[in-house]
């Protein structure tokens, strides 16, 4: 029960790392007016990619070895 709750938990966070870089590349772009900003490209891809890996990474369970 531990390992799901554990599981399930990464798993959200990851989801929560990509969404928030979705956030703020949207959030910046329209506040500032810059949709072509290289240093909000940087941040939001580096969050919206470590969550995106992290989220496909704990999608499944574990296969238990026979």
């Amino acid at each position: 029960m531990a390992e799901q709750l554990s599981r399930k938990t990464v798993f959200i966070g990851y989801g929560i790392l990509f969404t928030l870089g979705l956030a703020f590349y949207l959030c910046w772009s329209i506040m500032y007016n810059t949709w072509t900003d290289v240093g909000v490209y940087s941040i939001s891809a580096t969050l919206m990619g470590f969550g995106l890996v992290g989220m496909l990474l704990y999608r499944s369970e574990p296969k238990e070895k026979a």
